[in-house]
């Protein structure tokens, strides 16, 4: 894929998820300005229904334990320890609905966090770095809600696995998209 004059555009046509991840991870303060940005996503009445949880060092190990736990046999549980452990940083991401909201419904603050995210991946992405959004059965688990801190009133999402990807950039492999078949044109006068 050629590039264009536009590094946001580069950045959307890009981004791919990387299923393997190594350090380096943004550090806190960089993680932080990148997240700020991020959360400028389109967020009808600004309720900012979403916070992260950054999981790094040992604590990858202490949820790959809680993961174990909450996993149905022991395969599964060998498995489950050992996926916080394929990238360096895992943000835990945490829908927190404002319930009962006169005038955005709980799906449009959905949307919201899911917004935050992706763009977060774009902005991940255009720094370097790489990512993967990753969920299963876990996210009910109430051992793992209970170790990440996430209340009854809010929704475990899954994590953003963060690092930066080992292989090389095969962005120039992904077939385009054909838009005929996914836009249609409502217009008169044509």
């Amino acid at each position: 894929m050629t590039r264009s004059s536009s590094p946001v555009l580069d950045a959307v046509l890009t981004r791919r998820s990387a299923p393997r991840l190594t350090a380096p991870a943004p550090d806190p303060a960089d993680l932080e300005r990148l997240v700020q940005a991020a959360a400028t996503a389109p967020d009808h009445g600004r309720l900012r229904p979403w916070r992260l949880v950054a999981v790094t060092g040992d604590e990858r190990n202490r949820l790959g334990d809680v993961l174990a736990e909450a996993a149905d046999s022991p395969e599964q549980a060998r498995r489950a320890a050992a996926k916080p452990l394929r990238a360096p940083l895992l943000l835990t991401i945490v829908h927190r609905p404002v319930p009962d909201h006169p005038k955005v419904p709980e799906w449009e603050q959905l949307a919201a966090t899911t917004g935050v995210v992706n763009t977060l991946s774009l902005l991940l992405h255009s720094h370097g770095f790489a990512s993967i959004w990753r969920t299963g059965a876990a996210v009910q688990a109430p051992q793992v809600r209970k170790y990440l801190g996430v209340d009854d009133g809010e929704q475990l999402l899954g994590w953003l696995y963060v690092g930066t990807s080992p292989t090389p950039d095969t962005s120039a492999d992904r077939r385009p998209l054909g838009t005929p078949a996914r836009v249609t044109w409502h217009h008169t006068g044509i």
